[in-house]
């Protein structure tokens, strides 16, 4: 069977009411945080970014969130609006670029509504009043949204919300939009309803499903009411509410049956598809990244989830029980959310779970994901790491061009040589697109495999939420396919310049570890950063990353109580990795912020596993006075001594550029560009992102 007759089903086409999708994958109105609330038009960056995944092929685009009730109903200012008229001329063009290449799309509605009004990720707040729900019911939790009691909404102010809420509807069928899409799930706020947790009402919104329901329901009518039976409606629904990380009991808490009743109300009050997630309290990012949960380890015993919650992938199909159940109630179609891929798409519509798959951050990586299934190309698929660097930040570690105004790579005008030096994530990005704009590339990598400093990574930090070798994986696979010539175990040097006579060079020669300059360093309780990434790379000659991390479980030079400077994503990476080693780590930084590089829902994770775990985190030193034979002394932000006692230290600094070449270069090639760590140490996703769009002017 052909790859792309693997996947007919999924590829099939496929309706919500009157609507007609392309496949049955359908982008989810997760949220890029693109705009501002000022904004009265499209930003050229999100025209690129929606108008490269409509080109992509999926079947349907549901656009994010815009406000519907300002300012109660956001808790972003980077959204754009929707509670006036004056902002559907914006949302006109942007669904202009859409429909340009055949693609349907709905318009997201949603109301943040219970959400605490000054987040504890936010400067300061949103707005001056309170958050509003069902009842004033509030979850005292640090990984919580809602630590601040809402005001109980009175029947007269959730009539004025079913009015905006339609209104809004009215005014997405303005613009041009398709349909609708209504999130009721996650803890926002008609969530807030549905759920007899948060909802202890007794009047006709609160009690039994019927009535839980019913704001939700009332909004589905209106909205039917004012643009008729033929203009689809989709909602979002938890499949089931999870209390018991926060000690709230599971059945006190949105059920699977509470859930399937909820959803044959909904179907009653007109609503043409159903989608299915599901809700962690006091987990909300690892709720909606299914895959997030299980980082650095799940909230609970594995064997302590849900059985309803489809927990043996990690987080990719999670919901899919929940879905299933869901489907046998309705009639409607029904789709599931949570790190999908085109095999377990397609697997769950065959066995009749659901009717559709919604995926973004895969859409994000590649939007051409969809055409690629279509075309049977698997193995061309850019793919997803799950980073988490997307939402909310409009960046992608794989697509450079997320947050750019472009989403295509040209062919130049006129073919050039082009040499790289450096096989790392940048080198390899940019001798991609160098190929790809009809360049003749050669790329010389000093050591014998491809991929730079990212075995290392993956060996600290695992195949788990973020496999990278996928990265390395896909770009060997690239530079082959378009013909890169790959030079591996040869150090380029300014007498490979002079014999390849080339037109570019991009300098990729990546970074080197950071020596502090800290009295004592020199010791023998000291394992420097160098030291390790030299006995790490050695090892790597012998065995796979993969097999490298399993022995480094039985075996590392690294003894029992360990002080790691550096408290930015490498040394939080890195404490990480030897707690779960059985290692007493405490993390020592200079700045305030302890995680600084790491993705904001990645590091609230991991801060609450490293209190579970003793992990001590000490930010705002003044001074490393020196080391001892006891550990480390320090000068505190009280400006108090103290030793921090350790068997070993470990430097876990930001990178320092190797730049050696670069200024012999330039007096050989006028035109020549340092990219990645080379010039400016940073993240993966500013490696691969700095060679892409520096290749595509090339």
């Amino acid at each position: 069977m052909s790859d792309a007759a693997k996947y007919e089903r999924l590829m099939a086409p496929g309706r919500i009411g009157s609507v007609q999708t392309r496949n049955r994958i359908i982008k989810s109105g997760a949220g890029m945080l693109m705009w501002h609330e000022d904004d009265l038009h499209m930003r050229p960056d999100v025209l690129a970014f929606y108008e490269g995944i409509a080109r992509g092929g999926v079947g349907l685009l549901v656009v994010e969130s815009p406000t519907i009730d300002y300012p109660k109903g956001a808790r972003w200012k980077e959204r754009y609006r929707i509670d006036d008229d004056k902002y559907i001329e914006g949302l006109g063009e942007l669904v202009s670029v859409i429909h340009k290449h055949g693609c349907p799309t709905f318009m997201q509605m949603n109301h943040d509504g219970p959400w605490q009004v000054k987040l504890p990720i936010a400067p300061a707040p949103f707005y001056d009043g309170e958050p509003i729900g069902a009842s004033d019911t509030s979850l005292r939790c640090e990984s919580d949204f809602h630590n601040q009691p809402p005001h109980a909404l009175t029947v007269g102010e959730i009539e004025e919300l079913v009015d905006k809420f339609a209104a809004c509807a009215v005014r997405a069928q303005k613009a041009g939009f398709d349909g609708v899409d209504i999130n009721a799930a996650s803890s926002h706020l008609l969530h807030n309803f549905i759920s007899p947790f948060w909802n202890r009402r007794t009047d006709a919104y609160g009690g039994s499903a019927e009535n839980r329901a019913r704001f939700a329901a009332e909004v589905v009518r209106e909205i039917k009411k004012r643009l008729g039976g033929d203009f689809p409606v989709s909602i979002i629904l938890n499949g089931m509410e999870i209390g018991q990380v926060v000690n709230v009991d599971n059945g006190k808490c949105l059920t699977p049956a509470d859930s399937i009743e909820i959803a044959k109300h909904l179907e009653a009050a007109g609503a043409d598809a159903i989608q299915v997630r599901s809700h962690w309290l006091g987990y909300h990012v690892g709720s909606y990244l299914t895959d997030a949960l299980f980082y650095p380890e799940p909230p609970v015993p594995v064997d302590a989830i849900p059985k309803e919650y489809y927990a043996e992938r990690k987080g990719a199909g999670a919901n899919l029980t929940l879905a299933a159940g869901v489907k046998k109630a309705v009639k409607i179609p029904v789709t599931v959310v949570g790190r999908m891929d085109a095999d377990l798409g397609e697997q769950a519509i065959a066995e009749g779970k659901v009717d559709f798959i919604a995926m973004t951050r895969r859409l994000i990586a590649d939007p051409e994901y969809p055409n690629k299934v279509k075309a049977g190309k698997m193995e061309d698929i850019a793919p997803c790491t799950g980073c988490d660097n997307c939402l909310g930040s409009r960046r992608c570690r794989i697509n450079g061009l997320v947050g750019t105004p472009y989403n295509t790579i040209e062919r130049a005008e006129k073919k050039k040589k082009v040499l790289v030096i450096g096989g790392g994530p940048s080198g390899m990005s940019a001798a991609r697109v160098a190929a790809l704009r009809g360049h003749d590339v050669s790329l010389y990598e000093k050591s014998g495999a491809l991929g730079g400093l990212l075995p290392l990574a993956y060996m600290v930090k695992g195949p788990h939420p973020e496999d990278l070798s996928l990265l390395v994986k896909y770009f060997t696979r690239q530079l082959h396919t378009l013909g890169v010539k790959v030079v591996l175990g040869h150090a380029a040097d300014l007498d490979t310049v002079e014999a390849i006579k080339p037109d570019v060079v991009f300098l990729a020669t990546g970074g080197a570890s950071t020596v502090p300059k800290i009295r004592g360093i020199d010791k023998p309780i000291v394992v420097s950063g160098v030291k390790l990434h030299k006995l790490l790379k050695f090892a790597l000659k012998f065995f796979a990353p993969q097999t490298l991390r399993k022995l480094s479980a039985m075996y590392m030079p690294i003894k029992k109580r360990v002080v790691v400077i550096g408290g930015a994503i490498q040394g939080c990476e890195l404490a990480e990795f030897l707690t779960h080693r059985g290692r007493e780590v405490t993390v020592v930084e200079q700045g305030e912020m302890i995680g600084e590089g790491m993705v904001d829902a990645l590091l609230a994770h991991l801060m609450i596993w490293f209190q579970k775990k003793g992990v001590k985190l000490v930010s705002g030193v003044k001074e490393y006075v020196e080391i001892t034979d006891r550990g480390l002394v320090i000068i505190d932000r009280d400006g108090q001594e103290r030793t921090l006692e350790a068997d070993t230290i470990v430097s876990a600094l930001p990178l320092e550029p190797v730049d050696d070449l670069l200024a012999g270069i330039r007096e050989k090639v006028a035109e020549t560009y340092a990219i990645g760590d080379c010039a400016n140490p940073a993240l993966i996703a500013d490696a691969v992102g700095t060679g892409l769009r520096t290749a595509r002017e090339v």
